[in-house]
């Protein structure tokens, strides 16, 4: 049986949980893709919606690969066996948790929107996710459940692997899964539409819950809801010698740190392609500087492009300005030929964190990259054979903290959706990890408008 949608998919597995009606239940879903979900079950117990935010922790070389998770109140679950035969080190772990747990932070912000978690003490707690997959992310909901004092807990979920199902009978009270799959393959095939779930929706979701009695409004539709805007968009001129680059800054309130997006030519800063990665970005509280490093007419002669010395002068020219009138740490993210003015232009100081997303890092010479000691991720495409192999001998040559994450089936990592996401996630954990700092930070002076 396929499910219509997530929506049919927690109306129909309601229907199992009718002996919960009566027992003040508490249903939690576990975002994204849980929350539609949750809510129809929410609305069909006559129960209050809550989340249970989690974060799933992911080997760093094979991002679709999760090694644990992580949840609200210091928890956390490992995959052993995973974490051995990946040969995750101790320090890789670290890294990851890291950026997992300020993610995790960041979310809980947006979703939650200042308002106080549900009161658990006492009652039941139904965790409610769209799918498993190695179960970790529903366990650590599901202890989440208990570290806010749940009485009993319930996990539902329409489709999951029958093998995950017995250990995670040793973690809830009960697991309802109406279709065990025995074989399961993509868990997304056993929806019609199995489209990923946005922060609008999960925050229009949560914005169903009245303030009088904690309940679900009947009426409530999450999709297309808002759920918090971005921060403006504002177009300005980035001074660079006697060029003045085009660019486009987005400062979210309280940003931790600023990342310029470098692309070594005159119109990358409007691509869909630079906006999905800074949009990423911006949503983990980083603020996005995307700059175009040639002028247009500059752009009319092709050697300009590959002059990695001029690009990376102008870039680091950048970088100065805003870390001064920001006060704010800056990262660097290039692709393309930006890819190896960024490492080129990291080489000199003012710079703490540098991601290269599918480019040519092997530009910036060996020199350059040898010198440079911001920690440094190069992203690459398994099918991109000798991009991969270009990227792997400007790794060489770095002595830093430095790590080549591959894409499994991508060739151009920004080219398609599914590769344009897994590529963005590893570079928003990257400078997540790297960039960012807890105290409060300065507020930029305006930057010459174009």
């Amino acid at each position: 049986m396929r499910y219509a949608n997530r929506a049919d998919a927690g109306r129909r597995l309601a229907r199992h949980l009718e002996y919960l009606r009566d027992t003040d239940p508490v249903v939690l879903g576990v975002p994204r893709g849980g929350v539609p979900v949750a809510l129809e079950v929410a609305r069909h117990l006559g129960a209050p919606l809550d989340l249970a935010v989690v974060r799933k922790l992911r080997v760093p070389w094979q991002p679709e690969l999760g090694f644990g998770a992580v949840g609200e109140h210091g928890v956390r679950v490992l995959n052993q066996d995973v974490v051995r035969e990946s040969g995750l080190g101790p320090a890789e772990r670290e890294t990851a948790e890291r950026a997992a747990r300020a993610e995790l932070e960041r979310r809980v912000r947006r979703w939650r929107g200042g308002r106080e978690p549900l009161p658990l003490t006492g009652r039941t707690a139904v965790v409610v996710s769209d799918s498993l997959a190695t179960g970790a992310a529903v366990e650590a909901a599901c202890r989440v459940a208990r570290a806010r004092g749940a009485r009993s807990v319930v996990l539902a979920v329409p489709v999951g692997p029958e093998a995950a199902l017995p250990y995670l009978r040793t973690v809830a009270d009960r697991v309802v899964c109406p279709q065990p799959l025995r074989h399961p393959g993509s868990v997304g095939a056993w929806y019609e539409d199995f489209t990923p779930v946005t922060d609008s929706e999960v925050g229009a979701a949560t914005g169903t819950v009245t303030a009088a009695t904690g309940t679900v409004a009947a009426g409530a539709v999450p999709a297309g809801a808002a759920g918090g805007g971005t921060a403006p968009e504002r177009e300005v001129e980035v001074p660079a010698g006697p060029a003045r680059l085009a660019a486009l800054l987005t400062l979210p309130p309280m940003a931790r740190a600023l990342v310029v997006c470098a692309h070594g030519g005159c119109t990358g800063r409007h691509s869909p392609e630079e906006r999905y990665v800074a949009e990423a970005l911006q949503r983990a509280g980083l603020g996005t500087l995307l700059v175009d490093l040639l002028t247009e007419e500059e752009e009319r002669d092709r050697h300009n492009v590959f002059d990695i010395v001029l690009l990376a002068r102008r870039l680091h020219s950048a970088v100065t300005r805003l870390g001064r009138e920001t006060g704010l740490p800056v990262g660097l993210c290039g692709a393309g030929t930006g890819s190896g003015a960024a490492l080129a232009a990291a080489a000199d100081d003012g710079v703490r964190a540098v991601v290269s997303l599918g480019g040519r890092p092997d530009l910036a010479g060996p020199a350059a990259l040898a010198r440079v000691r911001a920690p440094a991720l190069f992203v690459v495409g398994a099918l991109d054979i000798r991009m991969l192999g270009r990227n792997r001998v400007a790794a060489d040559w770095m002595r830093c903290d430095h790590r080549v994450a591959v894409v499994p089936g991508a060739a151009d990592v920004l080219a398609d959706p599914a590769s344009r996401e897994a590529a963005t996630a590893l570079a928003r954990d990257w400078f997540t990890a790297h960039l960012t700092r807890p105290e409060g930070v300065l507020r930029p002076r305006p930057l010459t408008t174009a």
